[in-house]
């Protein structure tokens, strides 16, 4: 495929046609394709990267069309899993990208399948236990992240360079308290694309190496504030992930098989046993109406609504607490 596409790019003299071709083998991780996952996708792939992972465990509703850029209404009706629209969209854009596409929970298990080859990793997600377990992973194998965080008109973003710069875990104290999340209080698509424009600054940089200031970058749109401090102080010899002695104590966590999802009301149960082939028999014998794609099964069960993917894993909506989740299953499947 022609370089023209990427010229004004090259004509930047931070990175030039060097930097160009070394974003062209360059291969990223993307944790979750919501709002910053889908903007950093499409950027990335504007940009020339090489090869993009995705991933993420949910599917499209209309609530996420307002910011998540690769979607559609066609693609909402149909509740398409979110990395099988994007990859779609993200092939429409650039067909000569390499793209990996995985509708799944990351976990310990999945980034040492599928991720311990990539350049650098994105941070697209909406929960603190996840940014703790890419933490880890990219310190113990030497690669770094980026991370980002968006809720209402906020925004707030920082890289982390194994080698070079203190951990999450060491910045934890000192972030700004971003305990709510866009399903309770919103979010406007400024604050989405001030948060990823940050990120792929800092990702450009990394992978074309240039320097990076050791910086965590925090604002507020609506209210017009922007400020950075510098972290490299904050290393702490005895943190478990980057210190002299680390470890990893997010990669050693049991797996849980009922798990609350942060924001949305919802709870995650995974039981690989459960085939959607077993849960569709059991639906019909008992008379449950139920509506199927190629990827995900939906039915509705005593007010709850359950969607079941195909590696066993479902999301019961309507519900915080596992224990109420539970006894729901139980109730389904005693």
């Amino acid at each position: 495929m022609t370089q023209d596409r990427y010229s004004r790019q090259m004509l930047f003299k931070q990175i030039g046609p060097k930097g160009q071709q070394t974003i062209g083998q360059a291969h990223v991780l993307i944790v979750g394709m919501g709002a910053l996952g889908t903007h950093l996708a499409e950027s990335l792939t504007r940009s020339g990267i090489g090869a993009l992972t995705i991933v993420d465990r949910d599917y499209i509703e209309y609530s996420n069309l307002q910011r998540q850029t690769l979607f559609t209404e066609a693609d909402a009706n149909a509740a398409l899993p979110k990395v099988v629209a994007a990859e779609k969209m993200l092939r429409a854009i650039r067909e000569d990208i390499i793209l990996h596409s995985h509708i799944a929970h990351v976990d310990r298990v999945f980034l040492e399948d599928c991720c311990k080859d990539v350049t650098l990793i994105l941070d697209a997600t909406d929960n603190f236990e996840t940014r703790q377990l890419l933490n880890d992973f990219a310190y113990q194998q030497k690669i770094p992240w980026v991370y980002g965080g968006v809720v209402q008109s906020t925004y707030i973003e920082a890289a982390f360079i194994p080698g070079e710069t203190p951990c999450f875990n060491c910045l934890v104290p000192q972030l700004p308290v971003m305990n709510m999340t866009c399903d309770t209080v919103g979010v406007i698509q400024p604050a989405v694309t001030m948060t990823t424009s940050l990120q792929m600054r800092d990702t450009l940089k990394i992978i074309t190496g240039n320097t990076v200031p050791t910086k965590l970058t925090y604002g507020d749109l609506w209210d017009d504030t922007h400020m950075s401090f510098g972290f490299s102080r904050l290393k702490r010899d005895t943190c478990p992930t980057c210190g002299d002695q680390p470890t990893y104590p997010f990669l050693n966590e049991t797996n849980k098989q009922y798990a609350s999802l942060c924001g949305r009301d919802t709870v995650q149960y995974v039981n690989p046993n459960i085939s959607q082939e077993m849960l569709q028999k059991f639906l019909e014998q008992h008379h449950i109406v139920y509506n199927r794609n190629p990827y995900i099964l939906q039915f509705h069960f005593k007010g709850y609504r359950i969607v079941s993917f195909t590696s066993g894993r479902m999301l019961i909506h309507g519900t915080t607490r596992p224990q109420e989740a539970i006894h729901l299953i139980n109730q389904l499947f005693g």
